[in-house]
């Protein structure tokens, strides 16, 4: 209600100050001479009527533009705002200050003005809105150089990074353990496009995916309530960016920012474009208790291995072993010998053979 107020004021004084400057023209047109009509404030109050009975026409239709304009730019983030009329107006200036040498032209002065500010303006838009993280990059330096004396030049202390969590580690849950032992430091950015995906996991039809993101949900909620972390939401979206992995890319660049998961694709996309990446298999796998060839474990095999007379058993903590001719023990707990350790972000995974196999030979 407000905006379509705000809209026919607009309209009215718009129409006002028509009437002013185009009626009297008129009158002259249809030769009415009459002082009471032929007047400023007279054609000012008939243009403010025009235009305030077209508003009765015009007000759906510009009411639903005015909408969708604000709705398409709420959801680009603010950077590109920004560093697209940052060079918007570098733009215009340059050609403001490229145009006075042809103003006491007349026809040139006007020609050459009008193609300077519309090529130069665009130019400058599109280099600001592609040059967006150089931009962003820039101002965030300069402000954590000011703040802090001990930064070197472009980069920021690593404590004062931000942490962008992505799907798969919220709903993992450690993540919050993590944050409250104090190991992870930083603000914590979740972004909306994150925050939607786990609300469109839990409204699924599957129980399984429904429950994985109610959980996460309960994760988000325990971390901004009840952690002693800053918590921030990143509100913006990347609208010609579908995959929301390559969204968190982007954004991590953008902010400068470390993304936080423990998806082992996204953990080497990552790293293929340089940008800094958490992964919290990784830090599990740092402490996990420390198993070297040769050494000893009591486990007991569960279930067959994938290939033939292999047998599979888990330590406590959830690391696989393979056991080699492990068929035959399969339900029973027996001694093995560490042959291999093999690790990688995705977990670790331990190969090893029966002692009384090792015995006999």
């Amino acid at each position: 209600m407000l905006l379509r107020r705000l809209i026919q004021i607009c309209l009215v004084l718009i129409g006002g100050t028509l009437g002013v400057f185009l009626l009297p023209d008129f009158y002259k047109l249809v030769k009415v001479d009459y002082v009471l009509i032929n007047n400023p404030y007279v054609s000012a109050l008939l243009g403010a009527i025009i235009f305030y009975l077209i508003t009765f026409w015009s007000i759906h239709y510009i009411v639903d533009f005015v909408d969708w304009f604000e709705d398409s730019l709420v959801k680009v983030p603010m950077t590109e705002i920004f560093s697209g009329t940052f060079g918007l107006v570098l733009g215009l200036i340059i050609a403001y200050l490229a145009s006075i040498p042809v103003r006491g032209i007349p026809i040139v002065n006007t020609i050459v003005s009008i193609t300077l500010t519309v090529l130069l303006g665009y130019i400058g838009f599109q280099v600001g809105f592609k040059k967006r993280e150089e931009i962003f990059n820039l101002f965030f330096n300069r402000q954590h150089r000011r703040k802090g004396g001990t930064e070197q030049e472009g980069h920021p202390q690593p404590g004062k990074q931000v942490k962008i969590l992505d799907t798969s580690v919220v709903i993992d849950g450690r993540i919050a353990d993590i944050c409250q032992t104090g190991f992870l430091d930083g603000p914590i950015v979740i972004p909306l496009f994150v925050l939607e995906e786990l609300q469109h996991i839990a409204d699924s039809s599957d129980a399984l995916k429904r429950n994985r993101g109610r959980r996460g949900l309960d994760i988000l909620n325990r971390i901004q309530n009840e952690l002693p972390i800053e918590v921030q939401m990143y509100e913006g979206d990347f609208e010609d960016i579908q995959e929301v992995d390559s969204k968190l890319i982007k954004l991590a660049k953008l902010m400068n920012g470390i993304v936080v998961t423990n998806d082992y694709n996204l953990n080497k996309v990552c790293e293929f474009q340089k940008v800094k990446v958490l992964n919290i298999n990784d830090l599990a796998n740092a402490v996990k208790p420390v198993v070297l060839p040769g050494e000893e474990l009591n486990v007991q095999l569960i279930k067959d291995g994938k290939e033939h007379h292999q047998g599979i058993a888990y330590l406590d903590d959830g690391t696989m072993i393979v056991v080699e001719e492990g068929k035959n023990y399969i339900g029973k707990r027996i001694d093995v010998l560490v042959t291999s350790v093999l690790q990688t972000s995705a977990g670790r995974m331990i190969f090893a053979k029966p002692k009384l196999l090792e015995k006999a030979l």
